[in-house]
């Protein structure tokens, strides 16, 4: 016999007690490498499974329903399932404001950020605190209507009912698939493969994606299967791949760490190479233009390949147009700083849903303004739940030219604090959906912000007056395209005369969810004819509206395209030759 086959047999032996090792003693990174234990693995039965619905939503994005109510809003996440196994549209579940691409053909539809990662398709999201933090074993998501909008699954290391905040915050993707559409909208189970991690955790949050749908989805709860010990994984030598002993790729291409983005931004070592091989012999802006198509942390691997790289990816040009949003996990002050040498041009800037849970400061967030605000256009703070009065102070002062402010949801700002938008004379974007600004700020605003061209303040509770807001409007911002006043409770018929007669170029109104407005006033058919251009035009839950009122915008209005009269009465023959009549694509 050969002695080749012994010596083989002891280094399958060694090779395998090396990976039982490995297993045993795994640090961050190993335990959690994603080619090994990819759908492959299995836990160990040494722990009782732990099986828990939601105790608390802590945050979210946007829903339906409204803020002093439970009605289809995400609360109702929490908690034991209301409405599962039953299928149908039931106020009792958790509703996203969106669904289809329809708001993304709107006039206040705004242009894309480039260089978002493909992989990267989240529109909407929710985070839900558990009672017990587990490593988990299994996600199911009971889905009553609609399903199919999940596309990304998340857990955090950080224990929200914790009195000691660790001191780094980590997410892991523990699912993550492209958008699909779901044959039917009957309820059901969704239970993906989720991977195991190598933290427990009581936070969980679900990133949504509805354009494929026909309808609203809605989501009734979310059960959460874990253990309380870290799982012991079985592996087996024909499961292993070879490339999944190279950690530091594998951090870098699926990890959520903080450090990760951070290490690329703040490379200085490079690769000493004798030339730079072709890349001397093209133009400069050629280069350019090849490197505009790579993704914000490719632009920071190639700086490591050669000096000339290097010089093309720091150079500001790349960075007129930044999105972080899709690296919102691992954005925090040591980001920004390190990014302030490349961002001096920048004029679009996207940081929504970055910086919670203390991974930006006040402070980091203003330095990186003071140095890089000069030039911006657009800003994107969508969720930002850093932001504060000296946020917004230092916003108007360092961005003379800003155009675009969006502050969707964040609800952390103190009313005080809208006073400084004021002060942004050149806003012709402006987005305030679910924030607590106060009538006297938004009149204000108002007064000294006449270009402004689209307006969203959909579910700000803290207006008492929306009539006098309408009238506002009118005598002030003659240039204004698109006005959403989603679920505003006491706008009345005057303010919509009012509107309707200083605001003619109107091409997008949002007056869903409106009770005070009634079609006896005439309200409706005056709005019909003194705004010819409307394209899109929500009188949602309104029941007041009658086949006169679609008549009149029939007649009037023969640029609409979306009309929703969603939960009105109808009368369906006359809609279908009103559907043809003005050519409606919703």
């Amino acid at each position: 016999m050969s002695p080749v086959f012994p010596m083989l047999t002891v280094l399958s032996m060694f090779y395998y007690m090396c990976l039982r090792r490995r297993a045993r003693t795994a640090t961050r990174g190993e335990m959690n490498s994603r080619r090994a234990i990819e759908s492959n693995t299995r836990a160990l039965p040494i722990n009782v499974e732990i099986v828990q619905y939601a105790k608390e939503v802590l945050d979210f994005s946007s829903h339906y329903g409204s803020e002093n109510s439970m009605s289809y809003t995400m609360w109702n996440l929490a908690g034991i399932p209301n409405v599962y196994p039953s299928s149908g549209d039931f106020t009792q579940t958790a509703v996203f404001r969106t669904y289809g691409t329809w708001w993304d053909r709107c006039p206040s539809a705004r242009l894309p950020f480039k260089r978002t990662p493909p992989t990267f398709c989240s529109q909407d999201y929710v985070e839900l605190a558990f009672e017990e933090p587990v490593y988990p074993t299994a996600v199911h998501i009971l889905e009553t209507y609609h399903p199919g909008a999940v596309v990304r699954i998340l857990a955090c290391s950080a224990n929200p009912y914790s009195q000691n905040p660790p001191a780094e915050v980590r997410w892991e993707i523990l699912w993550s698939e492209a958008p699909t559409k779901v044959n039917g909208p009957q309820a059901r189970q969704f239970t993906p493969c989720i991977k195991q991690i190598n933290f427990p955790t009581n936070l969980i949050r679900l990133e949504v994606n509805s354009s494929l749908l026909d309808y609203y989805t809605e989501l009734d709860a979310v059960v959460l299967h874990g253990v309380k010990e870290r799982p012991v994984l079985s592996l087996k030598a024909s499961m292993i791949d070879m490339n999944d002993i190279d950690e530091d790729e594998d951090e870098e291409k699926y990890g959520c760490g903080m450090d990760t983005l951070n290490k690329q931004f703040s490379v200085v070592t490079l690769r000493e190479w004798p030339t730079n091989g072709y890349f001397d012999k093209l133009p400069y802006e050629l280069i350019q233009l090849i490197l505009s198509h790579l993704t914000v942390p490719d632009l920071c691997r190639l700086a490591q390949t050669c000096k000339l790289l290097y010089q093309h990816c720091c150079d500001p040009l790349q960075y007129i147009h930044l999105s972080l949003q899709p690296y919102w996990a691992r954005i925090n002050d040591t980001s920004l700083e390190y990014l302030q040498s490349r961002c001096t041009l920048i004029q679009w800037l996207n940081l929504s849903w970055t910086g919670n849970r203390g991974a930006i400061s006040v402070s980091g967030f203003s330095r990186f303004l003071k140095v890089c605000g000069s030039e911006l256009v657009r800003l994107e703070l969508s969720c930002g739940h850093f932001l504060n009065e000296t946020c917004l102070e230092v916003i108007t002062e360092m961005c003379p030219n800003l155009q675009e402010l969006n502050l969707s949801s964040c609800d952390k700002i103190p009313p005080q604090a809208f006073n400084h938008i004021a002060k942004v004379g050149s806003l012709k974007r402006l987005i305030l959906y679910r924030t607590k600004v106060e009538q006297t700020a938004l009149l204000s605003i108002l007064n000294f912000c006449s270009e402004l061209q689209h307006l969203s303040l959909g579910s700000c509770v803290m207006i008492e007056d929306y009539d006098l807001i309408a009238s506002m409007m009118g005598a002030k911002c003659k240039k204004l395209r698109s006005l959403d006043l989603w679920r505003c409770k006491n706008i009345t018929e005057n303010g919509i005369a009012e509107l309707a007669s200083g605001c003619q170029l109107l091409e997008e109104l949002d007056l869903g969810w409106c009770p005070t407005l009634q079609s006896s006033t005439g309200c409706f058919t005056n709005l019909a004819r003194k705004l010819p251009n409307l394209q899109k035009l929500f009188l949602t839950a309104n029941r007041s509206v009658c086949d006169t009122d679609i008549e009149e915008l029939a007649a009037s209005c023969t640029r609409l395209r979306q009309l929703d009269i969603l939960d009105t009465p109808r009368n369906t023959e006359f809609l279908c030759h009103f559907y043809q009549e003005v050519n409606l694509t919703h």
